[in-house]
């Protein structure tokens, strides 16, 4: 099983200052997380999406990340890959140039950044997302591995050019697909390619979406395959927070994930802005309950069906507390199909020193635990 961390560069009063400070420390817990034996990096790539994700050019932030470390994998997670976000032929070069320069540790995933927000920004069409991003990685699989790349597509025509340069890996590094739902995961089933499993539901939710992600490649005719390699790789999100203070560490985990849910509902349901305050004495589990019932009281006033999905990021059952806390529910994650572990950290109210003891914590406690060896 493999150990990662996720940045999403996350903040509460995005002042300049603090918008800088906060880049700034994800790059320090990631040279962190390279020190203490975590496999892999993400970086997401989200744009004008104000508290919840100021990570709008993670090409620029993995390349700094690459040159500050020699073995972590860089892993993009994800690349907005409609077209008019990125021209898949510049991701395909950006992308390549990036594995060369780090000694081929990269890794590459698509996803949507569908908010209304975002394609707004950048003139997308919000109804054919899902399709650009299909054929955006089946461009990529396509361009690093031929000579010229010609593509006539339903969405785009591409004369005879070459793609310069060629990744360091060959053929190529590994694709990923962002999935939160059924239809993306036998999406990147079919496509032969990796999931990012980003939901919150817990580890019976990600039971049943790695039993609908095999299933998917078990039946896969190959007809949609984006590249001549496979990559099957499933990984899942789990939000951590990790001290030697147990109700210390649930605290800051909780408030943190509620900041997160919050700041998402602002930009993906028309939720209010975040609630910022941090209070020492607030019931923070009373909060996340009384949260998840306002986002189910909105969608009720505005006629929207009201899915399990709906409050799953209001969840706190996560590995907030100690490391052995954390190992215990690693282990349900690990029953339940996990390939590999992406912890959130980086959280907008969780304090830097939080987060980097946390990746202490999981360097020595939590990733040898399952490696059958200790620091």
């Amino acid at each position: 099983m493999k150990f990662s961390v996720i940045f999403e560069a996350q903040l509460t009063d995005p002042t300049p200052e603090r918008e800088h400070q906060v880049i700034r420390d994800s790059v320090e817990q990631a040279v962190l997380a390279e020190e203490m034996g975590f496999d892999r990096i993400w970086a997401v790539e989200h744009h004008a999406l104000k508290w919840y994700a100021h990570m709008s050019a993670p090409e620029i932030f993995l390349t700094w990340v690459a040159a500050k470390t020699s073995t972590i994998r860089i892993g993009h997670g994800v690349v907005c890959m409609p077209f008019r976000f990125n021209h898949p032929v510049r991701v395909a070069e950006r992308a390549a140039m990036l594995d060369l320069l780090s000694g081929g540790r990269l890794d590459l995933g698509a996803g949507r950044g569908g908010t209304v927000q975002e394609t707004s920004l950048c003139g997308v069409d919000r109804d054919r997302t899902t399709q650009e991003v299909e054929e955006a990685l089946r461009i990529i699989g396509r361009a690093w591995q031929e000579d010229e790349l010609e593509y006539h597509g339903e969405l785009i025509d591409i004369g005879p050019h070459p793609i310069l340069p060629r990744p360091r890996q060959t053929p190529h590094p590994p694709l990923f697909l962002a999935c939160s739902r059924a239809d993306t995961l036998r999406q990147a089933a079919e496509l032969g390619v990796g999931a990012l499993v980003m939901g919150f539901a817990g580890p019976e939710s990600i039971a049943e979406m790695r039993e609908a992600y095999d299933t998917a490649v078990a039946a896969r005719t190959g007809d949609r395959l984006v590249s001549t390699v496979v990559n099957d790789h499933f990984s899942v999100l789990c939000p951590t927070i990790v001290l030697d203070d147990r109700e210390q560490a649930r605290r800051i985990g909780t408030r943190g994930q509620r900041f997160f849910a919050q700041s998402i509902g602002h930009w993906y349901g028309g939720a209010g802005i975040p609630d910022e305050a941090v209070d020492g004495s607030v019931d923070e589990a009373a909060a996340m309950r009384g949260a998840a019932e306002q986002v189910v009281a909105r969608l009720h006033e505005q006629n929207i069906p009201v899915r399990p999905t709906a409050t799953a990021t209001f969840n706190a059952d996560h590995a907030y507390g100690t490391a052995d806390d954390a190992i215990a529910y690693v282990e349900r994650l690990r029953d339940a199909g996990a390939d590999e572990i992406m912890c959130l950290i980086q959280m907008g109210t969780v304090p830097q020193e939080a987060c980097l003891e946390t990746i202490r914590q999981w360097g020595a406690k939590v990733i040898p635990y399952f490696r059958g060896s200790a620091r």
